[in-house]
This record gives structure tokens, sequence and C-alpha cells, in this order.
């Protein structure tokens, strides 16, 4: 009798031994992995944080590059995007770059090339109008769309011409649309007539995708 007590003694025992071994077990590897986690979060952090450093970098040396055409009220510089009202780039309801224009993007392009290499982005060129038809005396543009689109391309050409790779920049044109102020007044009408820069991300050619999955 005492023998089988002695038995199941030792047998419940041993069963706590194997039970706690495993738990033992089974916390240890929680716990290694809650560290890599812990260690992942922290890299990713850290990488972040370069991350943001650099892009501040990038941003403030845009700002500094772009510092006397900013501080003359020729562009604005919002959220990355560049803003050159239409007057200083072009006639009323014209294409035709003037030489105050010009000048404007020659002098921006040196900051711009570099800054997109630096980040390996490229450049997309935006057309916008205001809201008002076409008057009946300019045929050379069917409507709004068409003068955006025109006069996107112009800027587009010239900031070529003065040395953006034509790797790195395309137009685009949005006519009326995404006006930034009321098309109630002649004052708004004069800011939705615009041209903007706007630095972008490359996109990933399909040997560039093919070779990160691998």
């Amino acid at each position: 009798m005492n023998n089988d007590i002695d038995a199941g003694i030792d047998t419940a025992a041993a069963n706590n031994a194997t039970v706690w071994a495993v738990f033992g077990d089974l916390m240890a590897g929680l716990v290694g992995a809650f560290v890599l986690i812990l260690v992942a979060a922290v890299g990713m952090q850290l990488d972040l944080t370069d991350q943001l450093k650099t892009e501040v970098l990038h941003r403030e040396t845009l700002e500094q590059a772009l510092a006397d055409p900013l501080s003359t009220g020729r562009i604005t510089l919002q959220d990355g995007r560049i803003g050159i009202n239409s007057s200083v780039l072009f006639a009323f309801n014209s294409d035709e770059l003037q030489p105050e224009g010009r000048q404007l993007l020659k002098s921006l392009t040196a900051p711009l090339r570099s800054y997109l290499s630096d980040r390996n982005e490229i450049l997309m060129v935006s057309g916008f109008t205001d809201d008002k038809p076409m008057r009946g005396g300019s045929r050379k543009f069917v409507d709004n769309w068409e003068l955006s689109a025109q006069r996107a391309l112009t800027v587009t050409r010239t900031l070529i011409d003065e040395g953006i790779p034509s790797s790195m920049v395309f137009a685009a044109a949005f006519g009326s649309q995404q006006a930034v102020a009321s098309n109630a007044d002649a004052d708004g009408r004069a800011l939705n007539r615009r041209v903007e820069l706007s630095p972008l991300p490359r996109p990933s050619s399909p040997a560039q995708e093919s070779a990160s999955r691998e």
C-alpha cells in the first residue's frame, strides 16, 4: 500500500517537474520572442528617426536654395510643392514663356536637380487655371484643360533645356480643378492660375519589383 502511495507521489512529482520544465521552456521562448520584437522595434524606430532627419535636411536644403525667389514672392513652397503664379510665367491666356518666367525657371533648375537626385525622385509639373471659359478671341486653345496642359509642357521643356534630365520630369494638366482659392473674385482667380512643381517618389520598374521579391 505504502509502495503504491510512494509510487503515485513519485509519478505526480515527475509529472509536475515535466510540466514546469515545459512551462519554463515556453516562458523562455516567449521572453526570447519578446526580446527579438523589442530589438526589431528599436531598430525600426532608429531607421525612422534617421529617415526623418534626412527628410528634414533635404527640405531645409531645398528651402535654402529657393530662399531668394521665396523672399520676393515669385514662388511659394507648401508641403514640398513649389507654386508659381501664372502671371510670372505667362501672359493672360498664353503658353509662351515670358523672359522673367524663363529666368526664374533657370534659377530653380540646379537646386531642383540636386534635390531630385539626392532623393531619387521625379518632378511633376502641373498646370492649373481659373474656372472662366476661354474667351472667343483665343482660338489657340479649346478650353482650360488644353491651356493648363500646354503651360505645363512649356515649363517642363524649359526645365529640361536648362539641365534637368527628361527622365526626372513630366507634365500634368488639371484645368480649373483643385482650386486653391475662390473663383468668385479676381484675386482668387489669379491665385488659381498657377503652375506647381511637385517632387514625387520614382515608380519602381518591373525589374526592381522582381529583384525585391527574390
